[in-house]
């Protein structure tokens, strides 16, 4: 398993997981999964299908929120901030880590924000999808 990045407390992020890693995952405490990364974008990458199963079987909740340079933010903001914000421990994952980083910084506004873009550029992550979007 790729290294974890962790963002806050109860939010990190990682590049892609495989279904195997879960049962470590859970086993770390984390009780929630979200996919930021839409299925087939590379070759032999498991599908969310298969991770959702290894979720389903740990005990694990699973959030599929797929999205990609066009379709970023994607349709609807409000579940990555339930998701991304909970009180769960909990794990978002795409390619490399950096695009469900944008997504968490795109759900907060104001000095939250900044000090969650501040905390990103801090750890190397670009976060070239949320400039995208203006403030």
């Amino acid at each position: 398993m790729t290294a974890l990045t962790e963002l806050t407390e109860t939010l990190s992020v990682t590049g892609q997981i495989q279904p195997a890693d879960v049962a470590q995952l859970a086993a770390a405490g984390y009780q929630a999964i979200v996919c930021n990364r839409p299925d087939d974008e590379e070759p032999n990458q498991p599908s969310m299908d298969s991770i959702a199963a290894a979720c389903a079987e740990a005990g694990l909740s699973f959030v599929r929120y797929p999205v990609n340079p066009v379709t970023f933010p994607g349709p609807d903001l409000a579940t990555m901030d339930d998701a991304l914000n909970s009180d769960q421990k909990t794990l978002a994952y795409c390619r490399s880590g950096a695009r469900s980083t944008n997504l968490w910084v795109a759900t907060l506004a104001g000095e939250e924000r900044q000090a969650a873009a501040e905390k990103a550029q801090q750890l190397g992550i670009p976060l070239s999808f949320v400039m995208q979007m203006g403030s």
